[in-house]
């Protein structure tokens, strides 16, 4: 089976959009165990989006289009793809509801140039779209007029990720098993690390899983900031034994540096074992500017967790809502263990929670010291165990300064509430 990924728009072309949608839908498809062939990125132009389709229907079973469905005069997908065949749109009169009601909903009238994404061709197969107003659409060609003797199926999505995403998972998904049945068993997992890097995460596993792969384990990696994943896949019969005994040995050999599965992040799991223990944390942030606590808001049912955070940058602000001591600032410096510690202490004092975290640094690419180089960063964690404290240096711009060092307080935090967890039990 082909698969091809069109993603349109011309904000692509001009550098002023990341295309997350590659790596995401791909990832999808190869987690219901599909394979995309090909992906090709091209302008809000109706002779473009024509020839890339043209092209793609030349060899792929699918063709999945992002973007091109909204109501402005650069959304082109849905004419130009019905115009490619022959078909006429009408107008779907549940898509044309569900757009009054995404307006009425918010109190404002639907402006008459929306009601152009109810526009269907004849046909298709409509896609309500629960986060936004433009449906996504699916066209079954029972014969395909570039690939003789063949079917094809063309699903268009909206861009957005925030609906593109939920509708793929929600509605396209159990469609492929429907027009493109798995001819044998297959397992794809992903199991997700932090803390070591990818070449040490493969040295770990490469002996070990030898014997595995030579029965038809297929092993990844995949090495972002922060994180490594590996991944299995496994075919065929014993599929699954084999996958599961791959993900024995995976956790066996890495134990606590594998913090989930799939999409899992660091921030989701921390909001589970807390909401788990019925625990709390605080944090005070100096170098992050508030990225721990933006982390952790991200989760849903964080607030139950989460009392409050301190983003304290100045020294008089970590004197003044953390009670860091001004002898410790003088003698130490704001970026020190000490000063770290007594953040955390504070932090956790003022808001009576069971853990705090505090974070303070050196992001770059001025401020660093013979002593106390670029990247420098003390990370502390207060809780009634005591106060514990870390110091790394991470040598990075300073965004992803910032990421490394949230990872490295989350982790930090997990793994102390998975000590301590142990210890109860």
């Amino acid at each position: 089976m082909n698969i091809e990924l069109i993603n349109t728009g011309s904000e692509l072309m001009l550098g002023r959009v990341l295309n997350t949608h590659q790596q995401w839908i791909c990832a999808q498809f190869a987690d219901l165990g599909y394979v995309v062939t090909r992906q090709i990125a091209v302008p809000d132009t109706g002779p473009a989006i024509q020839e890339a389709l043209r092209d793609s229907l030349t060899r792929a079973d699918l063709v999945v289009t992002t973007g091109g469905l909204g109501p402005t005069s650069d959304d082109l997908t849905r004419e130009f793809i019905a115009q490619m065949f022959g078909k006429k749109l009408f107008v779907d009169q549940s898509a044309l509801a569900h757009i009054e009601q995404f307006f009425a909903q918010r109190k404002r009238i639907a402006p008459e140039k929306t009601k152009v994404q109810a526009l269907v061709p004849e046909g298709a197969i409509v896609l309500q779209n629960a986060f936004g107003t433009a449906p996504g659409l699916v066209m079954q060609l029972d014969s395909n007029p570039f690939r003789s003797g063949h079917k094809a199926l063309i699903v268009m999505l909206p861009g957005p990720p925030r609906e593109l995403r939920p509708m793929f998972r929600d509605q396209v998904a159990p469609l492929l098993g429907k027009y493109f049945p798995r001819e044998s068993e297959f397992v794809c997992r992903t199991l997700k690390s932090t803390g070591l890097g990818e070449s040490y995460v493969e040295e770990k596993l490469e002996v070990p899983l030898e014997a595995l792969t030579k029965a038809g384990l297929e092993l990844g990696y995949c090495a972002r900031v922060g994180e490594v994943d590996v991944r299995i896949v496994t075919r065929g019969p014993g599929a699954v034994d084999l996958a599961n005994k791959a993900e024995a040995e995976i956790r066996e050999r890495l134990g606590s540096y594998i913090f989930g599965t799939g999409d899992d992040s660091l921030e989701k799991i921390i909001v589970q074992l807390l909401t788990d223990r019925k625990e709390t944390v605080s944090f005070a942030e100096s170098c992050t500017g508030g990225h721990i606590a933006n982390r952790i808001t991200n989760v849903s049912g964080a607030s139950a967790i989460f009392m409050a955070g301190f983003v304290t940058y100045s020294n008089e602000a970590k004197q003044r809502l953390l009670g860091v001591n001004p002898t410790t600032l003088e003698t130490c410096g704001a970026v020190s263990e000490l000063t770290a510690r007594e953040m955390a202490q504070g932090c956790r004092e003022r808001n009576q929670t069971d853990y705090a975290i505090a974070v303070t640094g050196i992001a770059g690419p001025t401020g660093g010291s013979e002593d106390k180089p670029v990247g420098t960063v003390f990370i502390a964690l207060a809780s009634a165990k005591g106060t514990f404290a870390e110091h790394h240096v991470n040598r990075y711009e300073r965004e992803t300064f910032k990421f490394v060092v949230s990872q490295q307080a989350l982790d930090l935090l997990r793994r102390k509430i998975l000590a301590t967890k142990q210890i109860a039990t």
